[in-house]
């Protein structure tokens, strides 16, 4: 597990990628280490990027140029790759952050992961389920905006229990990782239970459903017991184990 201290590369296809939320995307990286590398990938001589420019001096990215030098092929994806597997061969780095909502980085994700190194990948909704897949854990940048904003205004994006029930995805999965990491005695420590979560889904996160922690996603179901753990943090158990 990537620890504060550890070394992150952060690679960003300015291309895919609204700068205004770069800064949601820096503090949710810090969570899992260090951003000692910071690059935003773009052609800089086209005016659709000028917006990059002052966000990109403002968080201290290094803007790496790229011309388009054929209609129909992206150039700047080839770069980003390029950088990467450079970056990738130092050993230097425990993870690396790939900001982007492009298919095109899907073997990429998975090459940096044959190495033993944990990728991030940050996009929007419409990111191909398989680079999606590819990431280790992937994070909505939509659920970044929200996690921002005041915790009342939070609360109201909250999908309710009755249609958190009817997502036969999550409760399936919730259920199966519970059984998993379950003891005899039935109960489950709900970290791992999020960990084997994340194993199944890299998308999975508890504020897709507008929920700030997992404890209050699972209780919100209701259809799980969670009690405090003797030892510390939660632990959690299927109802239906207790004849409920």
């Amino acid at each position: 597990m990537v620890q504060p201290n550890d070394l992150l590369a952060v690679l960003v296809d300015a291309d895919n990628v609204p700068p205004a939320k770069i800064g949601a995307v820096l503090a949710e990286v810090a969570r899992f280490g260090t951003a000692s590398v910071k690059r935003v990938y773009g052609d800089w001589t086209k005016t659709n990027l000028s917006s990059w420019k002052p966000v990109a001096s403002e968080y201290v990215i290094q803007p790496m140029q790229q011309f388009a030098n054929t209609i129909g092929k992206n150039a700047t994806d080839s770069a980003l790759i390029i950088d990467a597997m450079d970056l990738l061969y130092t050993r230097r780095f425990h993870g690396f952050c790939i900001v982007s909502s492009d298919s095109d980085f899907t073997r990429l994700a998975s090459r940096i992961r044959e190495e033993g190194v944990i990728v991030y990948g940050f996009g929007e909704r419409k990111t191909p389920e398989a680079f999606r897949n590819a990431c280790d854990r992937f994070t909505y940048l939509d659920v970044l905006d929200e996690a921002a904003a005041e915790s009342t205004a939070a609360a109201l994006t909250r999908v309710p229990p009755p249609k958190l029930r009817s997502d036969t995805k999550l409760i399936s999965g919730l259920r199966i990782s519970v059984t998993t990491a379950s003891g005899e005695d039935g109960w489950a420590n709900l970290a791992t239970v999020g960990q084997l979560m994340r194993k199944q889904q890299p998308d999975f996160d508890s504020r897709n459903w507008g929920y700030t922690k997992l404890s209050d996603l699972v209780r919100a179901t209701e259809l799980f017991l969670i009690e405090t753990r003797p030892a510390g943090g939660l632990q959690v158990q299927n109802k239906k184990k207790n004849g409920d």
